[in-house]
């Protein structure tokens, strides 16, 4: 078993969320090859692979269908095994470091003849830095977001209640300085039909009178 360390192979920035591309090596059918990358706890590590086997007839490296390929992650400090999957010659691996420290990521085939000289050609892209979401802190997140959208209706339901109110008083406002006004022009329409009336009668009596003072006079 062979084990080198990812963070040698590729650039330190690899623990941010960061995808590794043409990462690429050989092994033999009968071989394991582990690296080894540090991890913080509760990240998410996916792996993408494709294996390509060598083929004398034909001089070069081709996908295989009998190939398997077998995944094998293990913490290094406690030897706990995160996980173990065997896939196609083209797969993918998703595991969640539990602890923070170094992960061991051994990859194999399913070749177990030790007389094999198969030769293997495997390209690799791992993305680390996938943080494991943290569920209860989205649920506390959501009720705080909701407590403060029900605030907001409320306090947008009492504004509105104050502009109906304040239309209702500017209709009453309104109704009542319009019969107000019709009031004063009804009071001074009597008080001209009123000084109409007197004006009137006091020119009827004025006439009466001087008509009473020259028959006197005439006499």
């Amino acid at each position: 078993m062979f084990a080198v360390r990812l963070s040698v192979l590729l650039p330190s920035f690899l623990l941010l969320i960061t995808t590794v591309n043409a990462l690429h090596f050989y092994l033999d059918a009968n071989e394991k090859r582990c690296f080894v990358e540090e991890l913080p706890s509760d990240t998410v590590v996916e792996g993408h692979y494709r294996a390509l086997e060598w083929i004398d007839s034909t001089q070069q490296y081709t996908l295989n269908e009998e190939l398997g390929i077998v995944v094998e992650v293990e913490e290094m400090e406690t030897s706990h095994v995160v996980t173990k999957t065997r896939g196609p010659s083209d797969g993918r691996f998703t595991f969640t470091s539990h602890e923070s420290g170094d992960h061991s990521i051994c990859i194999s085939t399913n070749y177990t003849s030790w007389w094999s000289s198969t030769h293997i050609k495997l390209y690799l892209d791992i993305v680390v830095g996938t943080m494991k979401p943290d569920i209860e802190s989205d649920r506390t997140h959501i009720g705080e977001l909701s407590s403060k959208l029900r605030d907001l209706n409320q306090k947008l339901e009492e504004i509105r209640r104050e502009q109906q109110y304040q239309r209702e008083r500017e209709a009453d406002f309104r109704d009542l300085s319009e019969n107000t006004n019709s009031k004063a022009v009804w009071y001074s329409v009597l008080q001209i039909g009123v000084l109409i009336a007197t004006c009137t009668w006091q020119l009827r009596h004025l006439k009466v009178s001087e008509a009473v003072s020259f028959l006197r006079v005439t006499s």
